[in-house]
């Protein structure tokens, strides 16, 4: 099985994930829709500020599900200054090399290991760090790629600036939307060469590189490149929604 056998699975699993939380986002008969702004109210506006990430250097705090580097997600961020090239760089070494990608890549290498995938990787100790250091580094060089480099050279905005309006299917499209729509850094909106491009970039430098010769040919290159868009994608509208699921789960609490 090819690079792709991995990925699919987690593109699969994610739409479950997603599922399952924009359920729990539809409103209830008895609640106001969510497109409607919440009773004015000094205490709920200030515990609410409390909960929205710091927004440092026009970058954020937050985790999606409280673990996943969620740097880069703005909630009702507005207009807000656009972020240099240093900054861009400063934010995407900080979400790859963060303390959870080590166990996030050791699980993707052991799902890899499962699978057989890229049998020739092999089997054992072996296998199992060349897959680790191969999930390590795709997930990096896409990172810099769609995250800073791109967006450097082609002035626009790395950062998904959450909607929060409108009803679901609307958030949801809005979400996808940002895929091939991005903003630039003087504000206007533009194709997301960033998004597009890096990760065919991101996905043709890994395979003709460091992954199996058996696996560097075009059809798996561009199964790798349309699996990291849909996974793109689903972690997008996941973002969408994050903070709605973040402040249930904190009333729960």
């Amino acid at each position: 099985m090819k690079t792709f056998g991995t990925r699919s699975l987690l593109f699969f699993a994610f739409i479950n994930l997603f599922l399952l939380t924009s359920a729990a986002q539809q409103p209830s008969a008895s609640s106001p829709p969510v497109n409607q702004p919440a009773p004015p109210a000094d205490q709920t506006k200030d515990a609410q500020d409390k909960k929205t990430p710091a927004k440092n250097e026009g970058t954020s705090n937050d985790r999606l599900f409280y673990a996943l580097p969620n740097f880069l997600t703005l909630e009702n961020g507005g207009q807000v200054p656009p972020l240099t090239t240093g900054q861009k760089f400063k934010v995407v070494t900080r979400g790859s090399f963060d303390y959870i990608q080590i166990p996030w890549y050791a699980f993707l290498a052991g799902i890899g290991q499962a699978q057989n995938s890229e049998p020739g990787y092999g089997q054992g100790a072996q296998g199992y760090g060349k897959r680790f250091g191969a999930s390590f580094a795709d997930g990096t060089i896409e990172n810099y790629l769609t995250g800073a480099v791109l967006p450097s050279l082609l002035r626009q905005d790395p950062r998904f600036f959450q909607s929060g309006k409108g009803g679901f299917w609307r958030r949801t499209g809005y979400a996808m939307s940002r895929i091939v729509v991005t903003r630039t850094d003087s504000g206007h909106q533009q194709f997301n060469f960033s998004e597009v491009f890096g990760s065919a970039a991101s996905a043709a430098i890994s395979t003709y590189s460091y992954h199996p010769s058996d696996d560097r040919t075009l059809s798996n290159t561009a199964s790798v490149w349309g699996t990291q868009v849909g996974y793109d994608t689903i972690t997008i509208v996941v973002k969408e929604f994050w903070p709605d699921i973040r402040r249930k789960l904190s009333k729960k609490k």
